[in-house]
C-alpha cells in the first residue's frame, strides 16, 4: 500500500485544500468574508449596544419613578403625621371648650335655681304677709263686730262725741 502524502498534486485531499485556500483568498481580497463578518458582527453588536442603551434607559427612568414614589410617600406619611396633630389638638380644644360650656351651664343653673329658690322665698314671705294681714283685719273684725254687738263701745263713744265738735 502505498502512502500517499497530503502535498503531492495526485492526492484529492490537496486539491480540495487547495480549492478552499483560494476560496477563502478570493472572499478575503474581494472584501467579501471580513465585510460581511463584520458586518454582521457590527450589526449584532449594534442591536446589543441599543438594548443595552434601551435597558438603561428603563432602568434610569424606573429609578426616577421610585424615586418619584417614595417623595410622594415621604409627603403622604408627613400629611398623614400632621392630621394626626391637628386632629389630637383639635380634640385637646373642643375638650377644653366643652368643659367650659359645660362648667359655664352648670354655673347658669345654679345661678337660675339660686334665683327661683329666692323667688320661692320671696313669694313665700309675701304670701305669709297677705295671710298674716288677712288673719289680722280678720281678727280685727271679729273684735270690732263683737264689741258693735254689744252695744256700746267705749272707744265709739269718745270717737262719736268727739265728732260732733269737730264738725263744729
Amino acid at each position: 500500500m502505498e502512502h500517499q502524502s497530503l502535498f503531492s498534486f495526485s492526492n484529492p485531499e490537496f486539491w480540495v485544500l487547495a480549492a478552499l485556500v483560494i476560496f477563502f483568498g478570493l472572499l478575503v481580497v474581494l472584501k467579501v468574508l471580513p465585510g460581511a463578518l463584520f458586518g454582521a458582527l457590527d450589526g449584532y453588536a449594534a442591536k446589543i449596544r441599543s438594548e443595552l442603551d434601551e435597558a438603561q434607559k428603563l432602568r434610569e427612568e424606573a429609578q426616577a419613578l421610585l424615586a418619584e414614589v417614595k417623595a410622594q410617600r415621604e409627603e403622604a406619611e408627613r400629611q398623614a403625621s400632621a392630621m394626626l396633630e391637628a386632629a389630637k389638638a383639635d380634640a385637646i380644644r373642643l375638650e377644653a371648650e366643652a368643659k367650659e360650656k359645660l362648667e359655664e351651664q352648670i354655673t347658669r343653673r345654679a345661678e337660675m335655681a339660686e334665683r327661683k329658690i329666692a323667688q320661692a322665698e320671696a313669694q313665700a314671705a309675701a304670701d305669709v304677709k297677705a295671710a298674716a294681714v288677712d288673719l289680722a283685719s280678720q281678727a280685727a273684725e271679729a273684735v270690732l263686730l263683737a264689741r258693735v254687738a254689744t252695744g256700746s263701745d267705749p272707744l265709739a263713744d269718745v270717737a262719736i262725741g268727739q265728732i260732733g265738735g269737730k264738725l263744729q
